[in-house]
């Protein structure tokens, strides 16, 4: 019997990273599957969203902005806890870091165990953890939508908890104007969604629909290509809702004819790797995400708590 190499950690090239111009004073740094970054001008500030993993990764990326503008950064919001979307705040200098009520307490609850794990699991993007001053915690935070005005013909930047989904403090952050959204993890573009500490029925339902219901033009995933265009961005949030669904579909399955863990991910794998197995992570997700999904058809509401000797053990169990 053989096991897969463990998680990320066979994945060791550099991603060639892209900075974008989305609209006047709206940018997005996308790198072929690594966690995509972004950035709005207000008249005398800048918002950022998300970090990346460590305050050097986030330094390069802030030297890459300062070629677009020099106005100081104002604010970071984060769109939910995970590591390697809020351990390089530090880099930025913002006065405030926002994010969800919820964020705030999943990082108190288990920010620690999340660093260690997700580092572990991929160890590219730790690159110089010893930058890292410790965990990010949010200085303002809300329950379901806070506005930023972005001064002169800016318009607003709207920031808005659309439902439980990838965690249950995701936030999405929506420009009207230009109608682009930044949606963090909620969607991604050809690459596989993260689920190990999700909501799986409320995000491939009204969580999408939420989404879906911004009339967005221009997304901004957690992964992957900008998506342009509304009926590209109907598509990407149908194939997010349709693995979703798929997952949702053969795990049940396995659990009513009396399955295992083992055979529910043997399903989903099935199902799902022949339109999804060549984009980026998805060996990597697939048994945490499953792993998370046995737990709610059991009953378990709150997503346990991913450790590094746990997610070892999923591991050794499921990709064998």
């Amino acid at each position: 019997m053989s096991v897969k190499e463990f998680a990320s950690t066979g994945d060791l090239v550099e991603k060639k990273q892209t900075l974008e111009i989305l609209a006047d004073g709206v940018y997005a740094l996308t790198a072929e599957g690594d966690p995509n970054i972004g950035a709005i001008e207000g008249e005398d500030f800048v918002v950022c969203f998300e970090s990346l993993a460590t305050p050097v990764a986030t330094g390069k990326w802030v030297e890459l902005l300062r070629e677009h503008t020099t106005k100081p950064i104002r604010f970071v919001v984060l769109s939910h806890y995970h590591a390697v979307r809020a351990l390089g705040a530090s880099a930025f200098g913002a006065q405030a870091v926002i994010a969800h009520e919820n964020t705030m307490r999943l990082i108190e609850e288990r920010g620690l165990e999340d660093w260690k794990s997700e580092f572990a699991r991929f160890p590219r993007l730790a690159q110089n953890e010893e930058s890292i001053p410790g965990l990010t915690f949010p200085t303002i935070t809300f329950s379901e939508r806070m506005t930023i005005p972005l001064g002169g013909d800016r318009g607003d930047l709207v920031l808005e908890h659309v439902g439980r989904g990838h965690t249950d403090g995701d936030l999405v952050a929506w420009l009207p104007k230009h109608k682009i959204l930044f949606a963090g993890d909620l969607m991604e573009s050809e690459a596989a969604l993260y689920t190990g500490d999700s909501f799986h029925f409320d995000w491939a339902g009204r969580t999408l629909d939420s989404v879906q219901s911004f009339g967005a033009e221009l997304v901004v995933g957690g992964r992957g290509p900008v998506i342009r265009g509304s009926n590209n961005v109907a598509l990407a949030i149908a194939q997010s809702r349709s693995f979703l669904q798929t997952m949702i579909r053969e795990t049940t399955s396995a659990k009513e004819s009396g399955g295992d863990l083992k055979s529910a991910f043997n399903a989903c794998h099935s199902a799902l790797v022949d339109d999804y197995g060549i984009w980026p992570i998805f060996e990597h997700c697939l048994p945490f995400n499953v792993a998370r999904l046995w737990e709610e058809l059991h009953g378990i509401d709150r997503p346990m708590i991913w450790t590094p000797q746990r997610d070892r053990e999923i591991w050794a169990q499921l990709q064998s």
